[in-house]
């Protein structure tokens, strides 16, 4: 990890909405604000034992890190259980099985009473936000989100690290095409140079997110997540205020997965094999890399 190019997010303990779009929003870069969530709920109620009590039946989705496969659909879960059973495998042992994008609020909405909606200056999507879970050491693979949206990403119980690059570094991310994803079999912990030397010229950030604390991700970044401790996570979302992101969100949703899927059908297993061979052909050849 300390081989990649990566300064330290910006930490400050609060702040307010003119700083907030002024320094950050502006200028699309990365904080962490400390003590945003100190006056909601969830700041004292937001434990495992917690969503246990409260969601213990709840069947939920879980993913864990194996590579894509040509027969998988768009965010296809690989399993499910109660989640009164995951949080016991949570506590009980490393594993890579994590929650990805899960509606909890709509099955238990007394949960809509922990949190607030904050006033920083972002116009943020109102829907129900959607919570992230993951055991002790499970990753979450570098990749942007489809909408490039604006993303406040609250964590809780335990400890998380996050590496993100803005999207002007993509050119070194080895970015799988007609996807939202870099070659999986990085390992961005301790990256082969040898095999990706483009990786040596990315610059990026890092932080370690604790309980209650925000980490602001502007539009378009790459992120990789990585539970140092079982925990989890939630996201409030704004929609890119830049139209060149706005117009790449609105292909991504309306064009690009669904072609995606069409060549998985088409072309099966050799289809992703394609994919992943370009984004090492395809990097080294824009940037002159032989």
């Amino acid at each position: 990890m300390s081989q990649l190019n990566l300064k330290p997010i910006e930490r400050v303990k609060t702040i307010s909405k003119k700083d907030f779009i002024e320094k950050y929003v502006k200028t699309q870069t990365p904080v962490v604000v400390e003590k945003l969530t100190e006056d909601w709920p969830a700041y004292e109620k937001w434990n495992l034992n917690y969503i246990r009590e409260i969601a213990g039946d709840k069947i939920v989705p879980l993913y864990d890190d194996r590579p894509v496969r040509a027969e998988d659909g768009f965010n296809q879960a690989h399993a499910e259980m109660k989640m009164k059973d995951y949080i016991d495998l949570l506590e009980k042992e490393p594993t890579n099985y994590r929650i990805f994008l899960y509606n909890i609020m709509q099955e238990v909405p007394t949960l809509k009473n922990d949190f607030k909606w904050p006033n920083i200056g972002l116009r943020l999507i109102k829907q129900l936000p959607m919570l992230f879970f993951g055991g002790e050491n499970s990753k979450v693979f570098m990749h942007f989100d489809i909408d490039y949206s604006n993303i406040l990403h609250f964590h809780f119980h335990g400890k998380k690290r996050c590496i993100i690059f803005p999207p002007e570094q993509s050119k070194y991310m080895y970015k799988v095409p007609h996807s939202l994803i870099c070659r999986e079999d990085i390992d961005f912990d301790n990256p082969d140079f040898e095999k990706f030397p483009a990786l040596k010229q990315a610059q990026g950030y890092i932080c370690d997110l604790n309980h209650g604390e925000m980490m602001y991700m502007p539009e378009g970044y790459w992120h990789y997540m990585k539970y140092l401790t079982p925990s989890f996570s939630m996201s409030l979302r704004a929609l890119p205020r830049n139209p060149k992101f706005l117009l790449k969100a609105i292909y991504n949703v309306a064009i690009m997965r669904h072609f995606d899927n069409f060549m998985r059908k088409r072309k099966g297993q050799a289809w992703i094999d394609e994919k992943n061979e370009r984004a090492i052909t395809d990097t080294h050849k824009n940037l002159g890399i032989k």
